[in-house]
């Protein structure tokens, strides 16, 4: 299995914890939308979903880093994470 699809299953897990998805959490692709799509996915549910991601992945998320579109879809924000560990790493 490669990092990505790694990172890909541990995210979703976490979006199914998170969010409550159940099942719909397999069904997330790259280019499923996320902020505005998913009704789970409120101004509250943010604020846990980046707590538990550093949490989780042991990475650090700066209030002024945020931004809707680490949101938009499933891949970019498999990509920030993927950054922060990168960064975290380094």
């Amino acid at each position: 299995m490669s990092g990505n699809e790694d990172l890909s299953s541990h995210l979703r897990d976490v979006l199914r914890d998170v969010l409550q998805l159940g099942e719909r959490a397999e069904a997330l692709a790259d280019d499923t939308p996320l902020l505005g799509a998913l009704p789970e996915l409120d101004s509250m549910a943010v604020v846990t979903l980046l707590s538990t991601l550093e949490e989780r992945f042991a990475i650090v998320i700066h209030d002024d880093e945020i931004t809707a579109e680490i949101f938009d879809t499933f891949a970019s924000l498999r990509a920030y994470v993927a950054a922060k560990r990168a960064e975290t790493a380094a």
